[in-house]
């Protein structure tokens, strides 16, 4: 009799149910837990996010900081940066928070709370598409669980950047897709192609390949007029929505060649993007811009890929029965995937990194796929424990089961890894925010990365900002970097004033240790720009550069770790 209970609250389908209340209220118990356990997942991780006023997720620097020219539109001046990643940005994206400005909310502070909504949705629609494959609730609550675990294992829903929004919208796809709801769809669709286009292009392609049939072993054409209508329609409005910001990022274009690549630091390990590498099952499977699958945890997703073998084996696997049509679905957004993937790489990289095709797409599948197969699995272990009288073998492995999905987190150092920063130097910010809107701070300090976001000041580079992609925006970027190596290092007074000079520099930062050989040969980034990092590394070890003369005499600020001067001093002190 236990067991008969189990089975009927566990993997009974609730179409199979005679009393209608009792479905009902089994849907409503196990989303409620989804629910739950997505807010729980995302409160832990927002507990960081508000631990200091100076915490901001790590990408959204780049996204957000340019936004506070919504708020005061003299901000950021002719600045290169702000340029770009306004440029960049996804236009859906840019007017939503153009809207959270009107409303006098800050945005990173948006930032950091929009997570627990976009979350419920995207629990929400996971469990509803699950429900449409195979309408067993607790295969909806487990596949919404290992998503959100997922979810908090990357920075795929607190990065405060569009790809935020992939989840809740793709799996909003899937569901109207699954629902035949023409309107749905397109709704969908256009907000993705405003929001994130990339998986825009993906859903495309599912669309196209809803278009054909497989039947008795052949291929043949959709005879639903519908079909082509929306498809068509589909077409018609990415074209008109992404057609527009193709244009307006465009304007630092074109992107670098992968022949270029090759031949830049930046692109290989240690490197801004770190793209490239030596070992080809890395760089095909799991890297993280060029491998099909890349970020993929936790590991128990990986029980999706039993879903074909079980469900070609009805006679064991009694509940396939109840698997919908529709999990063809799953198969047609994998495959849709691997055609962007590989068309990416093709492409490299005028459609942005191949593995953002594949990444957030897979796993969502596999989550559903994972969940699906766990209940089969169960199922079958709840009859032959009926048919055997095993009662303590299905009481044990529901018990391991459920601790081992519900429990997973603990089991990790950090849970949820969160890609929050925090800024070290508030009173740096404050100090900078007391400036002029139009001054410029040079500085090869990583410190420099937080001022636009957290001061509102430009910078004339950083390492957050090097992204090598638009040849326009990279060639500017990459000179200033090797003007400011040369000019930090330089024995040549004039030619920090020339430096200076030529872009309006105001302030120059600078951390306590830039002036030994060891700062430039354990740093990363500088050792991407060549050969001015070596030059510098040499003259150091030899002599020390007139910009340290400047440190006691023209210094406006001190911390511990930094110092910043005040370019005027310097031209000042060597007129004199």
């Amino acid at each position: 009799m236990l067991i008969i209970q189990l089975q009927q609250v566990l993997t009974t389908p609730i179409n199979q149910k005679s009393r209608q209340n009792q479905s009902r209220l089994t849907v409503i118990f196990w989303y409620s837990l989804s629910l739950t356990f997505a807010v729980g997942y995302i409160i832990t991780g927002l507990r960081q996010a508000f631990s200091s006023k100076y915490i901001v997720s790590d990408d959204a620097r780049e996204y957000i900081s340019w936004m506070y020219r919504y708020f005061s539109p003299d901000l950021f001046p002719g600045d290169l940066i702000a340029d770009y990643f306004q440029s960049v940005t996804p236009i859906g994206y840019g007017i939503f928070y153009k809207i959270i400005a009107a409303l006098n909310i800050d945005p990173i502070f948006f930032s950091k709370i929009f997570p627990i909504v976009l979350g419920l949705i995207t629990t929400s629609y996971c469990f509803a598409v699950c429900m449409q494959i195979l309408p067993v609730p607790m295969a909806g609550f487990i596949a919404s669980l290992l998503l959100n675990q997922s979810l908090c294992l990357h920075d795929d829903l607190f990065s405060g950047t569009p790809r935020d929004f992939i989840y809740p919208l793709f799996l909003a796809f899937l569901y109207y897709s699954i629902r035949s709801s023409l309107f749905g769809i397109l709704i969908v669709l256009a907000l993705q192609c405003l929001i994130y286009p990339l998986i825009g292009f993906v859903d495309l392609l599912i669309l196209f390949l809803r278009l054909f049939r497989w039947q008795n072993g052949q291929i043949t054409i959709s005879q639903n007029r519908k079909d082509f209508i929306l498809f068509v329609a589909a077409i018609m409005i990415a074209g008109i929505l992404i057609l527009p910001y193709a244009i307006q990022s465009s304007q630092f274009g074109p992107t670098i060649t992968a022949a270029v690549a090759r031949t830049m630091p930046e692109y290989w390990r240690g490197g801004r993007v770190s793209y490239f590498s030596h070992n080809v099952i890395s760089y095909w499977f799991d890297g993280r811009d060029s491998g099909f699958f890349a970020l993929i945890a936790p590991p128990q997703l990986l029980f999706g890929l039993l879903l074909p073998i079980l469900l070609k084996f009805q006679s064991h696997f009694i509940l396939t029965k109840q698997v919908k049509d529709e999990v063809k679905l799953l198969l047609q957004v994998v495959i849709a995937g691997l055609i962007m993937f590989f068309t990416a790489h093709a492409l490299a990289f005028k459609l942005h990194w191949p593995s953002r095709y594949t990444h957030h797409t897979f796993k969502m599948v596999l989550a559903l796929a994972t969940a699906i197969s766990i209940t089969l699995i169960l199922d079958a272990t709840f009859r032959w424990s009926r048919q055997n009288g095993r009662q303590i073998l299905i009481l044990g492995t529901i018990i391991i089961l459920g601790a081992g999905l519900v429990l997973y987190p603990s089991s990790l150092k950090v849970f949820p890894k969160t890609p929050y920063i925090e800024g070290q130097v508030p009173t740096l910010y404050n100090f900078l925010q007391k400036q002029p809107q139009n001054i410029v701070i040079a500085s090869t300090s990583e410190e420099a990365d937080n001022i636009p976001i957290f001061a509102q000041r430009t910078i004339l580079v950083g390492k957050e900002y090097g992204l090598p992609i638009h040849t326009k925006y990279y060639a500017q970027f990459r000179q200033r970097m090797l003007d400011l190596i040369n000019a930090q290092y330089t024995e040549d007074i004039n030619q920090i004033k020339d430096f200076i000079q030529k872009y309006h520099v105001t302030f120059w930062l600078l951390e306590r240790s830039a002036f030994t050989p060891e700062y430039i040969t354990k740093n990363t980034w500088l050792q991407q720009y060549q050969p001015e990092a070596k030059q510098a590394k040499v003259k150091l070890e030899k002599s020390l550069p007139v910009l340290a003369t400047f440190i006691n005499s023209c210094a406006v600020f001190e911390t511990d770790n930094l110092v910043l001067l005040k370019t005027e001093c310097i031209k000042v002190v060597t007129k004199n």
